[in-house]
């Protein structure tokens, strides 16, 4: 559907938010009354890239960290798994890398404790952008978060401009946080122009609402992969949680089951769904296949503790994948079946 040149040096490139995590190992408690965590590296752009990693793809980075301890390591982590950090680079004001605290209270109850404002990856400046860089990737991905504040805004922008200009397809994951967005208009204008340049969008219901609000659709997933499908899109993916997801295309539209597990937490799916669905879908798997591998990521990664330090390989995702279709069947089948 999507022509992506995987002779160039890297995969993709992921945009934007880079983090700490800090899960907490005092289970089934609020927040207040936990007292002990697990650091991981976090965000999703970032979980993103090191989904991608981990599955083999030649993945890259574009973004900024702190100056500091927890800037490096960042920047180790990823080196670790692979990751090119040429273009990630260290901010010289004293921002702080931000950082995410987040409760599992239960099984199907989780929640993320923020801290966003000032932080490293929103720094990210025009100057930062290299069009070289990202001319040497077969995909760029663009996250929602990256488009929230100057200058990370423009930053972003500036990205998307060099891969339509050097035919780069774009993913947009509209990865919407509350934290230092003004307002619902300006998440819908912001949001909405890149969906519109991008070739693949990923979402939940509620960012599809957001991006779509001053558009006049109605909130339907049909309406809202007509509209973006009459655009530049070729694939959109609308996601409804432990609902499973809906995915459009011009060739075709699925409904996707999630795989039955025994969930941890709440959150990390989303990462996990974009790295294994995306990495599939570059190699030339076909839509349906690419949504199970990213159906079976998500469910790796709520019935683990971390996001990036559980991402699977290629080997674990297959087995897993082995195991529960011998168990429960398929999970994808066109839509109205």
């Amino acid at each position: 559907m999507i022509a992506f040149d995987l002779t160039k040096p890297l995969h993709i490139i992921p945009v934007g938010r880079v983090a700490i995590d800090f899960n907490p190992t005092d289970y089934n408690r609020p927040l207040n009354e936990s007292a002990n965590f697990n650091k991981y590296l976090g965000g999703s752009p970032a979980n993103i890239a090191v989904g991608m990693a981990r599955l083999g793809s030649r993945v890259g980075f574009l973004g900024r960290v702190s100056d500091d301890q927890f800037g490096t390591f960042v920047t180790d982590y990823f080196r670790n798994e692979g990751i090119d950090t040429s273009h990630i680079f260290r901010c010289t004001n004293g921002e702080n890398l931000g950082l995410t605290f987040t409760e599992m209270l239960s099984p199907t109850q989780s929640s993320i404790l923020m801290y966003r404002e000032g932080v490293a990856d929103l720094q990210l400046c025009t100057d930062d952008v290299d069009e070289e860089y990202i001319a040497s990737s077969a995909c760029l991905l663009i996250s929602g978060t990256a488009l929230c504040t100057s200058p990370t805004r423009e930053a972003s922008f500036k990205a998307l401009a060099f891969a339509l200009k050097n035919k780069v397809p774009v993913v947009f994951d509209a990865d919407y946080r509350a934290y230092t967005w003004k307002s619902d208009d300006e998440i819908a204008v912001y949001t909405s122009l890149v969906a519109e340049k991008a070739d693949i969008i990923l979402g939940s219901r509620e960012e599809f609402d957001r991006m779509e609000r001053l558009i006049g659709l109605d909130g339907t997933d049909a309406s809202s992969a007509d509209y973006w499908l009459s655009k530049r899109a070729s694939v959109a993916v609308i996601k409804h949680g432990k609902e499973g997801s809906s995915a459009y295309s011009r060739e075709g539209n699925y409904r996707v089951r999630p795989f039955p597990v025994s969930a941890l937490k709440g959150f990390g799916g989303g990462d996990g769904y974009a790295s294994a669905f995306l990495h599939a879908l570059m190699r030339g798997d076909s839509l349906p296949d690419a949504l199970e591998q990213g159906s079976a990521s998500a469910a790796m990664l709520v019935a683990s503790h971390a996001c990036s330090r559980d991402m699977p390989t290629e080997e674990s995702l297959a087995a897993f994948i082995r195991e529960k279709k011998a168990e429960c069947g398929g999970v994808v089948s066109p839509l109205g079946e």
